[in-house]
């Protein structure tokens, strides 16, 4: 046993230390995370449990060592020292699926007073499926969805599930030097990711894991007797198939399945948008021969900050860079924009209503441009992005030549974060 306070303190020193704050004061709990990396994932987590009258704080075991490691939370005597004032809150790793074959595993499932993450680590969650296409929204400011990301996942960890199932049988049976994490790794990380034909992807995939199923199943033929019975306990743990990415070493999901993913799709997304920019000019008119634009790219802008204004006028209250009017190229959409804010952008107002104020081609235009698809929940960074552009184009004048049309594109990349001078995406 340590000399200093530090090293004797426990759950029961913090509960008197709680009782001296006096009864009205909030009850404080310890929570010691493994490193620097895990105290805001487990502050956020903790805090949206509204316990009232608790008051989480969450630490460092140590604050000299920045290894990450349930053994520096759990091994140097933490563990005796928990209790209902003072918690681990750790990565689950192997241990939650091993059931207790280590020491660390059995504290894992069995302490009440350590939390885990049930997945193999917090970035495990950080490549979650279903939060991906706002990931790849973010990075290229284009909400087109390209490609099924929740799908091409499930379909991974339906292919690599067996192979899952053999890695921790041998973590459970004593085989994992044959059979590590690394090994595991190096067969199921996608080291090409074609997303014209990801079944070319998977189907690659499969043939690599049928082939090291084969052979472990040559080298130990004993797992036959237990590797169904371990197939059907990870299912009653709540594993499934369709999920198995979730489980696998975290660090090994982010940089070798779901990093290259995500920068094939951004890749793709970017180019559509510089495309997009790069339209010839007719091909950026609206529908029906009464109204044209003399500068598309600035028209284009100018239709976003529209829609941008009707579905959410609150971007535009309290704003210091408000849009102004005389800027847009288009009489039309400078109208549109005008009746608009007179208005107050939607507010009760219906497009029928305002009939009396705008011409039928005004009215056809709106209508367009409201039914186009939005990502309100990145508006105020779409509605900065907009108004740059509507700045340059006053301010310079129509990019009428294929030149000056790549320049401009080129003037994009470099000031606005769709893929930055260096190709890498603005955060």
């Amino acid at each position: 046993m340590g000399k200093g306070l530090t090293d004797n303190l426990n759950s029961a020193y913090v509960e008197a230390a709680n009782r001296l704050a006096g009864k009205q004061a909030p009850k404080k709990i310890v929570a010691y995370v493994e490193s620097y990396d895990d105290v805001l994932f487990w502050s956020n987590l903790l805090r949206e449990a509204h316990l009232p009258g608790i008051q989480f704080e969450v630490i460092l075991p140590s604050r000299y060592s920045l290894s990450k490691g349930k053994k520096i939370a759990l091994a140097n005597d933490l563990g005796p020292r928990l209790g209902k004032y003072m918690i681990a809150c750790v990565d689950a790793d192997y241990d939650y699926v091993l059931q207790g074959v280590t020491e660390n595993s059995k504290i894992v499932c069995t302490n009440p007073y350590v939390f885990h993450t049930y997945a193999y680590a917090i970035e495990n969650f950080q490549c979650y499926a279903p939060t991906l296409h706002n990931v790849c929204v973010m990075a290229t400011l284009n909400d087109r969805n390209v490609f099924d990301l929740e799908r091409f996942l499930s379909e991974y960890s339906e292919i690599i599930w067996p192979l899952f199932v053999w890695n921790v049988w041998a973590y459970r049976y004593g085989a994992y030097k044959q059979f590590s994490l690394l090994d595991f790794a190096r067969v199921v990380t996608l080291t090409e990711v074609n997303l014209h034909h990801p079944e070319q992807t998977l189907a690659r995939l499969r043939h690599l894991v049928n082939g090291k199923i084969s052979r472990l199943q040559k080298s130990y033929p004993q797992g036959r007797r237990t590797y169904k019975p371990l197939w059907n306990e990870l299912l009653a743990l709540g594993l499934t198939p369709q999920t198995t990415y979730m489980y696998m070493r975290g660090h090994d999901l982010f940089d070798g399945v779901v990093t290259p993913l995500l920068s094939a799709v951004c890749d793709l997304l970017r180019k559509e948008r510089e495309r997009d920019l790069l339209r010839p000019a007719t091909a950026m008119q609206p529908p029906g021969q009464s109204i044209r634009f003399d500068n598309p790219r600035s028209a284009a802008a100018e239709q976003g900050i529209i829609k941008l204004l009707y579905l959410d006028p609150g971007l535009f209250r309290g704003r210091a860079n408000v849009p102004d009017a005389a800027q847009f190229s288009s009489p039309e959409l400078r109208h549109i924009y005008t009746v608009l804010l007179a208005h107050g952008g939607t507010g009760t107002v219906q497009i029928a209503a305002l009939s009396g104020e705008l011409s039928p081609d005004e009215l056809a235009l709106l209508t367009g441009i409201i039914q186009q698809p939005a990502e309100l929940a990145n508006g105020a960074r779409a509605l900065d992005d907009y108004i740059s552009i509507l700045q340059t184009q006053a301010t310079a004048g129509a990019a009428s030549s294929e030149a000056d049309l790549l320049a401009f594109a080129k003037q994009l990349k470099e000031h606005k974060g769709y893929g930055g001078k260096d190709g890498t995406e603005r955060t």
